[in-house]
């Protein structure tokens, strides 16, 4: 379907597309393929938590090691996040995405091998430090395809990723764990081997299949290029005109750091839940296989995936982004702080469902109001401090409870504050002005 718009200055007939058939046209290409390479990045950052139910005996790693293990993967990220996103802006998408993926994937790769605990944190390490830029690279990658009115379920939609992660992942670590001892080689060590190789894979495919920007996409016509690109343009110059804010200038700017925090609170309760979940559950079914438990920590994550895509959906629809985002990380941050109420599986996996669903739909409407106001080199930078903050929060949230875990004999009280964090997310989602548009002059 077209639509015909007489341009009076040329007398003649210009033949527009379909706006929502265009906007289909780039979700079916641009989407399942980010999310795919979301699925294989979600999996090596978590994928940890599955090994460590058995790796954490065979290295001797106490619950404190194990939080600072998981966490020490984001100060590489949070060194080196800022730098790769404007790398990113710079060279282009397609040679930056596809860089991070094989270096990551090499780095997942190793990890398989180490011998000894400080070994592990080295890896981990540069692991973060490989993947740096990644997931604020993508979200600034959706804004070169998407409106702002589109973005929350662009943004939901790929990072619908996490979830998905967990209800493929989970079984299959499960499986791993409980079957593949090949060579006689520890199960957990071929886990991290296997679901680290993908990332290269992807990292091939993505220089040869992802187009940096609509001007290189061959599954769009020409009319379809042209139009998205005076959408974006137009977008931009309203942008500018309301507040042209330089790379520098956006890292100072308040609103990215009260961003920052909303993202580092928000992160402490996700990456909590991850991480500590199949220990979590395994500590309450000591009789169930790895497999069986696998099975069980998909739950929360199968009921979070729609979720999610309906909030994000609602959130575009109405335009509307605090309420989106508060009302799910307040529910999460009840049904974290109630763990410890109970102590057995079914209701525990129940509460977990209403933690995943609520963590999940908030990054939608969230990972949309940067674009609000940003663009450019300031979206590159402002999008990757934010991130940078906000994977703080994963650091910060699996260590508490690491450390929490061994001083009091018991995980209930790191999530109690994992659901303290969400709360403090909810407030401070709720403290920002209706429209970020009109406020991000303000800078420190």
């Amino acid at each position: 379907m077209h639509t015909e718009v007489i341009v009076p200055k040329e007398g003649g007939i210009v033949i527009l597309p379909d706006e929502a058939e265009t906007i289909q046209k780039i979700r079916r290409r641009i989407i399942p393929f980010v999310f795919l390479l979301y699925i294989i990045s979600f999996l090596d950052r978590i994928n940890i938590g599955f090994a460590a139910l058995t790796m954490n005996t065979e290295l001797a790693i106490t619950s404190k090691q194990y939080g600072l293990v998981a966490g020490v993967f984001f100060f590489g990220y949070f060194l080196f996040e800022i730098p790769s996103n404007l790398m990113l802006h710079k060279v282009g998408a397609r040679i930056w995405i596809a860089r991070i993926l094989i270096t990551w994937g090499i780095l997942a790769t190793l990890t398989g091998f180490v011998r000894s605990v400080p070994q592990l944190y080295g890896v981990r390490f540069l692991l973060g430090l490989a993947e740096a830029g990644y997931f604020p690279g993508i979200a600034l990658y959706l804004t070169y395809w998407f409106r702002q009115r589109d973005q929350a379920q662009a943004i939901a939609l790929f990072l619908a990723g996490i979830p998905v992660t967990s209800i493929l992942g989970a079984p299959v670590s499960g499986f791993i764990l409980d079957h593949v001892h090949w060579l006689s080689i520890s199960s957990w060590r071929w886990l991290l081997i296997l679901e680290g190789i993908p990332a290269v894979v992807g990292g091939v495919l993505t220089y040869f299949l992802l187009p940096s920007r609509p001007a290189e996409a061959k599954f769009l016509s020409k009319e379809e290029k042209a139009w998205i690109a005076a959408e974006l343009a137009s977008e931009e110059r309203e942008k500018l005109a309301n507040h042209n804010i330089s790379a520098l200038q956006a890292l100072m700017n308040k609103r990215i750091w009260h961003l920052g925090l909303i993202g580092f609170t928000l992160n402490t309760g996700m990456y909590t839940m991850n991480f500590w979940m199949p220990k979590l559950v395994k500590s309450l079914s000591a009789g169930y296989s790895n497999s069986l438990i696998g099975l069980l920590v998909m739950i929360p994550h199968l009921v979070g995936l729609p979720v999610m895509v309906l909030v994000s959906r609602s959130s575009d629809r109405r335009q509307e982004r605090r309420y989106h985002a508060a009302i799910p990380a307040i529910t999460a941050g009840i049904a974290l702080a109630s763990l410890g109420a109970t102590h057995s599986v079914f209701p525990t996996v129940l509460l977990l469902s209403f933690a995943a669903l609520g963590i999940y739909s908030v990054y939608g409407p969230f990972y949309s109001l940067p674009g609000d106001f940003l663009t450019g080199f300031a979206a590159a930078s402002g999008l990757a401090l934010v991130s940078s903050l906000a994977n703080l929060g994963g650091f910060a949230g699996p260590y508490a409870t690491g450390w929490i875990s061994q001083r009091t004999g018991s995980l209930y009280g790191g999530l109690a504050v994992a659901g303290v964090s969400l709360f403090a997310s909810a407030t401070l989602m709720m403290l920002l002005p209706r429209r970020l548009r009109g406020n991000a002059s303000e800078s420190g």
